[in-house]
């Protein structure tokens, strides 16, 4: 599809609509279904929805706005629409996500929700100026997600055993790792959900807060004046059980981390770090006392995500030497194993893949652990106790998940290569 036609928007109104929030009621955004703007808009959000997105680009150009759908985290072009229906575009999303339709010069953020197909969905947006004209991004935010069962994050069996008993524990800092993107707050998310809410008094601090849980959860948005830090201490105040911080971003936020998980409380957090033994270097760099991150510290869990082959069109292959060697396999590794690839097909958009997985390797704080890391032992040391005390590398779990037909060795390679001390 090179351009987004203008035809009527009806064939969408009976699915898809968008709903305004004012004064804590909500009613469905107005609009002529058959004006330009709306056809548009209601078209690149069902677009996005029906190919399972989680963000929608609007890339401003000279004479276009192309629209771009990061799908299983993979940027695709979906069309365009010319630029002399971008200003009645960019109104309706503006109008839709609460922000000045006027305001040209400076970045805003924003919210929509919308509903498709008797689904409510929503999606944090994002406009900045850029020289072409205003670009935008909207991540969407499936509130199912929230609900997701931890048995369908693709985490082995033996690390899930172990990780279920860590999360139950009455304090201590329990730790996910990984780059942006790697669904840290899904397998965060899904551990919460498997806590008692109703005799635990459970606190979350987000930036932002994606998704909203239904029942006996407080959520709290960070602002300027509502800092993690700050936020953090209130929650001390409020009798918390257990505190999931987004995201550890300074040393003062992890002073308070530390102090909550020390004074008896469950404090669920995130770090980006390559792997599960460099997330104790970066809290020591951050000014974290190693007696007292030995201390607190339950299990860190390392993950990222890799695309699954479709289904439809899955079929065996074979890797090439390059991929084999990146995988650190030898001839004898290769024994009565296969590999399998997608061909590409209209169900999965020719890519090959539907869906994700994760690979994972779990770190448990161990007594030896808690001596090395009070020994200020390196991230290679660690690594290597880890290793000895059975620690499996999120490469052996993609491995695993390309020998059972899940994934592909370039997924596994392009997410962990080189992710394992050096």
């Amino acid at each position: 599809m090179n351009q987004v036609q203008t035809q009527s928007g009806a064939q969408y109104s009976q699915k898809f609509r968008l709903i305004l929030r004012e004064s804590g009621m909500t009613r469905e955004m107005g609009g002529e279904e058959t004006t330009v703007g709306v056809s548009i808009v209601d078209r690149i959000f069902v677009e996005a929805l029906d190919n399972g997105a989680s963000d929608i680009h609007l890339q401003p150009e000279r004479t276009q706005t192309r629209i771009r759908l990061r799908i299983d985290g993979v940027i695709h072009q979906l069309g365009s629409f010319s630029n002399e229906y971008a200003t009645n575009v960019l109104a309706r999303i503006k109008l839709a996500a609460g922000m000045h339709i006027d305001e040209k010069r400076e970045p805003q953020d924003g919210r929509v929700d919308m509903e498709y197909m008797g689904r409510r969905f929503s999606g944090r947006v994002s406009v900045l100026p850029t020289l072409n004209g205003e670009k935008v991004v909207i991540r969407l935010l499936d509130p199912a997600s929230v609900r997701i069962d931890i048995h369908q994050l693709g985490i082995p069996e033996d690390i899930l055993s172990k990780w279920m008993q860590a999360i139950q524990n009455a304090c201590g800092m329990i730790i996910v790792t990984g780059p942006t993107g790697s669904g840290k707050t899904s397998t965060l998310y899904a551990s919460i959900n498997q806590l008692d809410r109703q005799k635990r008094n459970i606190v979350t601090v987000e930036d932002p807060v994606e998704y909203e849980f239904q029942d006996n959860i407080a959520q709290v948005a960070v602002t300027e004046k509502m800092s993690f830090p700050v936020v953090m201490r209130s929650f001390l105040r409020q009798d918390p059980d257990v505190m999931m911080v987004g995201e550890m971003r300074d040393p003062e936020s992890l002073g308070i981390g530390i102090q909550a998980s020390l004074t008896g409380h469950l404090v669920f957090t995130t770090l980006h770090t390559n792997n599960a033994a460099d997330t104790l270097g970066r809290m020591m760099d951050m000014g974290g006392e190693p007696y007292l991150i030995a201390s607190t510290v339950v299990c860190i869990l390392a993950q990222r995500l890799v695309r699954v082959i479709c289904p439809e069109c899955k079929e065996p292959y074979t890797p090439t030497e390059d991929e084999i060697i990146a995988l650190g396999l030898s001839p004898s590794d290769l024994a009565n194993k296969k590999f399998h690839h997608g061909a590409g097909c209209k169900k999965c958009r020719d890519t090959g893949y539907k869906g994700r997985t994760g690979v994972f390797e779990l770190l448990m704080t161990t007594h030896t652990i808690r001596d090395l890391i009070t020994q200020h032992a390196s991230s290679r040391e660690i690594f290597q106790a880890a290793r000895e005390q059975g620690m499996r590398t999120m490469m052996e779990d993609g491995l695993n998940k390309i020998f059972q037909g899940i994934t592909t060795p370039s997924e596994v390679i392009h997410a962990v290569y080189a992710s394992s001390p050096q």
